[in-house]
């Protein structure tokens, strides 16, 4: 809501005077139009055809096939509309005119692409079209805080626990699988690890190392093509009676 942003920008400025970094990180599963105040709902689900794949079910630990229906055009339309990159726009366009943010500073959203496996009900699906926006508001927010010498991000991250992510069919099983393979190659970090290597080693090095969509890779570990060739091998063995182990 705009007296939301409102009040958090009267606190900065009260607290702190001015910030150098805005963190946009966003799971939801509705929004209120701050204007119309309509309320818009957001879907996990693929666009075009129905997705199938094995899954596990957190509750019972079964492993079984699950068949996810696909979005329809006005659910793909929702999903942006909470999870896309225009309230990420109206977010920045409050601070500044509230005055608090500083000089040079920097704007990050964080982002996710992950592997084949997951792309048809993650990247491919209606989330994906979400965070597609988001990606592109970067120009929108560069072009707005342009006279602050200020710069807006797009990280990509490594595939984490989340309430968000083990509410995706067939994303728990993945993780398990990951995570397995990450702490077997020594390579394996949790949520603070990460993210403090994307500070250290990205926003405040000078080396950004951006892909060609200009956006800042922590996934790089899990992406590297033998940890997903180990987790694709796993994924084709594992059942019921060997969940525990592998």
């Amino acid at each position: 809501s705009n007296q939301t942003k409102e009040a958090v920008a009267r606190k900065i400025e009260q607290e702190l005077g001015q910030i150098d970094l805005v963190i946009y990180s966003l799971a939801s599963p509705l929004s209120n139009d701050p204007v119309t105040g309509q309320a818009y709902k957001s879907v996990l689900k693929p666009i075009g055809d129905a997705f199938t794949a094995l899954s596990v079910d957190l509750e019972s630990d079964i492993v079984k096939q699950a068949t996810i229906e696909p979005a329809t055009e006005e659910q793909v339309a929702e999903t942006v509309k909470v999870m896309g990159g225009e309230d990420w726009i109206l977010w920045i366009k409050a601070l500044k005119e509230a005055n608090v943010l500083a000089d040079q500073f920097v704007t990050l959203a964080y982002s996710y692409v992950g592997p084949k496996l997951t792309r048809p009900i993650y990247r491919d699906g209606t989330i994906g079209k979400a965070k597609d926006d988001l990606e592109a508001s970067v120009d929108t927010i560069n072009a707005l805080v342009k006279d602050l010498n200020g710069q807006a991000y797009v990280a990509v991250n490594k595939a984490l626990v989340t309430q968000s992510s083990s509410a995706i069919p067939v994303v728990p099983l993945y993780i398990s699988l990951l995570f397995k393979v990450m702490k077997e190659k020594g390579i394996h970090e949790g949520c603070i690890e990460q993210i403090y290597r994307l500070f250290t080693e990205r926003i405040y090095s000078g080396d950004l190392a951006l892909d060609e969509q200009g956006r800042i890779r922590v996934d790089d570990w899990e992406m590297r093509e033998d940890v997903q060739a180990e987790v694709a091998k796993l994924w084709e063995q594992v059942t019921n009676d060997n969940i525990d182990l592998l």
